[in-house]
């Protein structure tokens, strides 16, 4: 009966499944533990107020609880444990976060009226409001005073700042760029050698009316500044000390002891649409991702775009046009080893290549008045994509030549037969056929290119790039600018960021953020699979 059930293969059946089933239970356990560090980041905790037995006093919101180990310990096996308080005011103690002893604690309390505010710089402020000043002036006094007048004043310094943002980004942004193009014309103007003194002369007069125009708007940021720092606030902590800012510099004040389940919910999406869409501070560890998002989708699209074609056509002539021989088994080898190539020599590769060799000589060529400043001689995003394309391109032609060998021959010598040409068989008959393979080898291209970070750190992402490579002058996305990257950000925050225990939840964040968007492009372009996969599967004869 052994022997019997052995030689039907049931025990590797139920081993296969096992495995399987021990595999989703390994990565849902992960989903599951990215998504609870990560969205609940955005969770306005409640404020606790602790005593100890001795009378000190620390505020803040509790973020993690643990086992307390002993020194030397690899893991804790002391009964006693100890709670992780995130206390915040950096600008005060130094630190955002402090570990507390349980058996310390005399008395843990909720006060009503415990304030946070999050701050463009510092972090978060933890404490009670004692007063609001009008350009010298108090308005408000105490906490049920000055409460309603800090929720009045917060929206007007939000459009102020949206205005401040304005003029920076487009006016001064649009100067700064036609001041650039008039002395690249007068470099090139001088590099001529000619009698161009008269034109240089017009071009210098149109540098003087730009930097009229500048000083405008530079008054204008001037009296915008002014207004934002003219009301300012007074917050009292809990150990007796008192700071005074500008409430300009505030981004959200909210006091979640009083506050009910739905405006918390509001508070969350508010935090959770911030985090998406908004820029990032605080060294990274805080604001939002979007040009991070931004890069990573733009080099994704890009890499695509390139790696489609020319992973095709290479497929294509292996093939269908190639003489069959120890040459091309040869490359058919080269192409597999590729594939397993480390990443970061690719990413040298594109520095050599890419940057120094084609756009050096695209600037000596083409934007000489620029130099020595480079314009193409440097890392951007169009040369990390041409290096992710590069190093996914054997991906995308072992898929492609898969699929083009499982087309019938016989639908091959039919299309033949009927009088059509070997391009028109190879572009009407075999590339359809072929789609949901060519689409597969797509999708793991999209999902390794994605995460890859390596060759882009010599390439050319950066740590904070807030200005989009997509501006309203031509040609509109440039693509010889530098850019953020999901991935880059998550090396970033987790290893480069100087304060670690603040940097922890982003690191989720970004992390599920990435996942998010490598599932989305693969679900479409699996989509669009499917669809092609039901339109030319040919019928069982």
């Amino acid at each position: 009966m052994k022997k019997n059930s052995w030689k039907s293969g049931d025990p590797f059946i139920w081993l296969t499944g096992l495995s399987l089933v021990f595999s989703l239970i390994m990565i849902g356990g992960l989903l599951f533990l990215i998504m609870y560090k990560g969205l609940g980041f955005f969770w306005p905790s409640d404020i606790a107020v602790i005593e100890l037995n001795d009378g000190t006093y620390y505020m803040g919101e509790i973020s993690n609880r643990e086992k307390k180990p002993e020194p030397g310990e690899a893991v804790a096996k002391n009964k006693d444990s100890r709670i992780q308080l995130k206390i915040g005011n950096r600008d005060l103690y130094g630190l955002d976060f402090k570990w507390i002893d349980e058996n310390q604690i005399k008395s843990i309390e909720y006060p009503k009226d415990a304030v946070v505010l999050e701050r463009l710089e510092w972090g978060n402020m933890y404490g009670f409001i004692k007063g609001i000043r009008s350009d010298g002036t108090t308005i408000a006094t105490g906490n049920v005073e000055s409460w309603p007048v800090l929720k009045s004043l917060l929206p007007k310094t939000h459009e102020i700042h949206k205005e401040i943002k304005r003029i920076e980004k487009k006016k001064i942004g649009d100067i700064n760029y036609n001041i650039s193009q008039l002395r690249l014309q007068i470099r090139k103007l001088e590099l001529e050698r000619g009698e161009n003194k008269s034109s240089i002369k017009k071009l210098e007069e149109k540098i003087e009316d730009q930097n009229k125009l500048f000083q405008e708007e530079e008054s204008k940021l001037t009296s915008l500044y002014k207004q934002l720092n003219q009301n300012r606030i007074t917050i009292s902590t809990i150990d007796g000390r008192e700071k005074e800012m500008s409430i300009g510099t505030i981004v959200r004040a909210y006091r979640p002891n009083s506050m009910s389940i739905f405006e918390k919910l509001l508070i969350y999406f508010s935090k959770l649409w911030e985090f998406v869409s908004g820029n990032p501070r605080e060294a990274n560890t805080e604001g939002g991702v979007f040009p991070a998002i931004f890069g990573t989708v733009l080099m994704v699209v890009i890499m695509s775009i390139v790696v489609l074609p020319f992973g095709v056509l290479a497929a294509l002539y292996l093939r269908e046009y190639a003489k069959q021989g120890l040459l091309v088994r040869i490359v058919r080898i080269c192409v597999n080893n590729l594939a397993g190539v480390p990443s970061i020599v690719f990413g040298i590769f594109a520095v050599g290549f890419f940057i120094y060799g084609i756009g050096g000589t695209i600037d000596s060529l083409f934007f000489k008045e620029s130099l020595p400043t480079p314009t193409l001689g440097t890392g951007g995003i169009l040369w990390a994509s041409l290096t992710l394309a590069l190093l996914t391109v054997p991906v995308v032609i072992v898929a492609t030549e898969e699929g083009l060998a499982a087309v019938p021959r016989a639908v091959k010598e039919g299309s033949l037969a009927l009088g059509a040409t070997k391009f028109e068989t190879t572009w009407k008959v075999m590339i359809p056929s072929a789609m949901p393979a060519i689409l597969t080898g797509v999708i793991l291209a999209i999902a390794r290119a994605t995460g890859e970070v390596a060759p882009l750190m010599i390439t050319g992402v950066v740590k904070l790039a807030p200005d989009l490579p997509i501006d309203s002058h031509f040609p509109f996305i440039h693509l010889e600018r530098k850019f953020m990257h999901l991935g880059f950000h998550i090396y970033d925050v987790g290893f480069q960021s100087p304060n670690v225990e603040a940097a922890k939840p982003m690191i989720f964040t970004t992390t599920l953020l990435l996942i998010l968007i490598v599932v989305i492009l693969n679900l479409t372009a699996i989509i669009i699979r499917n669809y092609l996969r039901k339109k030319y599967t040919l019928p069982g004869v």
